[in-house]
C-alpha cells in the first residue's frame, strides 16, 4: 500500500467511525442549539445586557451537555449490561439444557420454513458452534443485538456535538462582550441558530 492509498484508507476509516456515531451528533447538536437559543431568547425578552446572556447560555450549555451525554452513556450501558446478562443465561442453558435448546433452534427455523434433512443440517451447523447457537438464540429467541459501538463514545460524541452547535446563539453575544457587535444580536443570533440547524438536516 502506497502514501496515497494510506491516507484514503485512513480517511475510509475515520468516516466509517463518524457514521457510527452520526446519530449522537445529530441529536445532541440540535438539543444543544434549541435549548441554548430559548435561554438566549428569554434573556432577551428580559432585556438583560449580554453579559448576563452569556452567564446564563454557557451554565444552560454546560449543564445540558453534561447531563444529556451522561443519560445517552448510562442508556447505552444498560442495554449492554441487560445484553450480556441475557447472554449469560443462554450460555448456561446451552451448557446444562442442551436439548431444549436445540429443539427451540429446529422450531425456530421450522417457523422460516425450513423442513425435513436441510432443517436438521441448519440446526447442525448452528449447533456445532457454542458461539453461533447463543449468537442465534440471542437474535432469533430473545430479539437482542449486541450494541457494537463504545458508551464512552456515545457520550462523549453526545456531548462535544451539544457544546459546539450549542454555542452557535451566544457567538454574537460573546463578540458583542468583547469589542460590540454593530448589528442587530437577536437576529443574528436566530439566523445563525437556523442556518446550523438546517446544516444538520442536511
Amino acid at each position: 500500500m502506497d502514501h496515497n492509498e494510506a491516507i484514503q484508507h485512513n480517511q475510509t476509516g475515520l468516516i466509517d467511525r463518524f457514521r457510527k456515531y452520526l446519530g449522537e451528533f445529530v441529536y445532541g447538536g440540535i438539543d444543544g442549539s434549541v435549548t441554548t437559543f430559548a435561554v438566549v431568547a428569554g434573556a432577551v425578552g428580559a432585556n438583560l445586557d449580554s453579559a448576563v446572556i452569556l452567564i446564563l447560555g454557557f451554565a444552560n450549555l454546560l449543564a445540558d451537555g453534561f447531563s444529556m451525554s451522561v443519560g445517552a452513556y448510562l442508556s447505552n450501558k444498560s442495554e449492554l449490561d441487560n445484553f450480556h446478562r441475557h447472554e449469560k443465561i443462554e450460555y448456561w442453558e446451552v451448557e446444562h439444557l442442551p436439548e431444549m435448546e436445540r429443539n427451540e433452534v429446529r422450531e425456530i427455523f421450522a417457523a422460516k420454513g425450513f423442513e425435513g434433512e436441510l432443517l436438521e443440517k441448519v440446526v447442525d451447523v448452528i449447533c456445532s458452534d457454542r458461539d453461533r447457537w447463543v449468537d442465534t438464540m440471542m437474535k432469533e429467541e430473545l430479539g437482542m443485538m449486541k450494541e457494537e459501538r463504545s458508551s464512552f463514545k456515545i457520550g462523549l460524541v453526545t456531548f462535544m456535538a451539544f457544546l459546539a452547535v450549542g454555542l452557535i446563539p451566544l457567538l454574537v453575544y460573546v463578540w458583542d462582550f468583547i469589542a460590540g457587535f454593530p448589528g442587530n444580536l437577536f437576529l443574528t443570533a436566530s439566523l445563525l441558530t437556523l442556518l446550523h440547524l438546517q446544516s444538520l438536516g442536511f
